[in-house]
């Protein structure tokens, strides 16, 4: 009786005691930022066009951390053209380190500007191997930035302020956002239309096409303290490039533009699925122009913030989901080929480097490895994160899958798939899937299942 008289008290006091310690972990996010422009001489574009050789602006790598939500969640966008493969890699797992979470919590994306450096050690010690060191990337610079970033990250932790509340918002970009691919009546892709194309009259004239119009926001709220914004839209940020100015382009200057407006107020910016979108029909590539498509790009952002909509948000509203890929990888990568192009020292410096990176690419899939998708799930919104230069109508079709969501999407994930199409557009011609994509028509479906599991989880 003694014995049971004493299991019978503990069972009350931790009975009492239920409450408490049910009791969730409070919600907060950490912001971190650090420098990630390249010193002069660095290979730009993944040695595409001319070398650094002057700063016009800095260029930065920006992200959260959620915290309280079971392990950290890690959100990282640079302002980059593209992270690839290994490097991918890298940043992921150094990141998941800084931040105590593993690798699968952690996404990084770049906004994709052109001049701006790219990243991918496996191709950089490939290329080395054939005599091309640093004419595709800086490795020594990437492991730095890295490294940087990851001590951003730490050093915020101790900071990270408590969430209470998200805001929801978004606005219609207006003349910014253009369809590359021209399509004529047999439904073949007839004209090019990229970042600059309004310098030709039938460009410039054609229809805006499919686009995403929308910029979308998601704001952190402490109460009526605003802490964080993220916004999204989905284009190449072109407006022009390539003769060694690194400078983050017009989304950054929108960025830059929100973030002396809300100076109290961190803001991340992620690129959409803009594979095939650019501002081609609104630019004409002047200078001039580069300010004038930033304001607009600006406008969006400010009316998705002056319009958005507060809903109570703690760690229960939260949820993080992982899907791993398979990409199917283009019959045209034949390693045999491809290596004898790199190989070759008569072939020009441009297709050799862009025969390492579809080498390396053919060879990390065949190898197994699989890419993982995510989806960030907060109160009532959804947020993809997809890799690659995503045709927009996959951002389309994730918003289609979940209408009564507030969907986003960041691409420009891993970089190593580069363009990744519609089913029907490898059939249609164009740069993107006729000449350069490493994926083949397959992926649509790939891409589209994993969508759809992610999206129809909920917390």
């Amino acid at each position: 009786m003694k014995h049971l008289a004493t299991l019978v008290t503990a069972l009350s006091l931790l009975w009492a005691l239920s409450p408490t310690l049910a009791q969730p972990l409070p919600l907060r996010i950490a912001t971190f930022a650090a420098d990630a422009t390249p010193p002069l001489g660095s290979a730009l574009c993944n040695g595409t066009v001319k070398p650094a050789r002057e700063i016009v602006t800095p260029l930065s790598a920006s992200g959260i951390v959620i915290l309280g939500a079971g392990d950290p969640i890690v959100l990282c966008a640079l302002d980059w053209v593209g992270i690839a493969n290994e490097s991918h890699d890298t940043f992921r797992f150094t990141l998941a380190k800084a931040a105590g979470t593993s690798p699968d919590r952690v996404s990084v994306h770049t906004l994709h500007q052109h001049d701006a450096p790219g990243s991918d050690f496996a191709t950089e010690r490939l290329l080395a191997t054939h005599g091309l060191p640093g004419l595709y990337s800086n490795p020594d610079f990437d492991r730095e930035v890295i490294t940087n970033i990851a001590q951003a990250l730490r050093a915020s932790l101790p900071s990270a302020r408590s969430v209470t509340h998200i805001g929801l918002g978004s606005a219609t970009v207006h003349n910014v956002a253009s369809n590359r691919r021209i399509l004529g009546p047999l439904g073949t892709v007839i004209l090019q239309r990229q970042s600059a194309g309004g310098k030709k009259p039938a460009a410039r004239d054609a229809p805006e096409g499919t686009v995403d119009p929308l910029v979308r926001l998601i704001a952190f709220w402490n109460g009526d303290q605003p802490v964080a914004a993220l916004t999204y839209y989905a284009t190449h940020p072109q407006s022009y490039y390539g003769q060694g100015s690194v400078n983050w382009d017009f989304v950054g200057m929108a960025r830059e533009i929100r973030a002396k407006a809300l100076p109290d107020v961190s803001h991340i910016h992620f690129n959409g699925a803009g594979g095939n979108v650019a501002a081609g029909k609104y630019n004409d590539g002047s200078h001039d122009n580069r300010p004038v498509l930033a304001q607009r790009l600006a406008d969006g952002m400010k009316l998705a913030w002056d319009t958005q909509k507060k809903q109570p948000l703690s760690a229960s509203d939260v949820d993080w989901q992982v899907q791993p890929v398979a990409m199917p990888v283009r019959d045209t990568l034949v390693e045999t080929d491809l290596l004898a192009k790199l190989t070759d020292t008569s072939q020009k410096q441009p297709d050799r480097i862009r025969a390492a990176r579809d080498l390396t690419f053919l060879r990390r899939t065949r190898a197994g490895h699989q890419i993982p998708l995510s989806c960030l799930h907060l109160g009532s919104a959804r947020v993809l994160h997809m890799p690659g230069e995503l045709f927009v109508e996959y951002q389309i079709a994730a918003q289609q899958m979940r209408p009564d969501q507030f969907v986003a999407l960041a691409a420009y994930g891993d970089y190593g798939p580069g363009y990744i199409g519609t089913a029907i557009a490898y059939t249609q011609g164009g740069y993107e899937t006729g000449i350069v994509s490493r994926v083949s028509p397959a992926v649509e479906k790939v891409l589209l299942t994993a969508m759809r599991t992610l999206l129809a989880s909920d917390p």
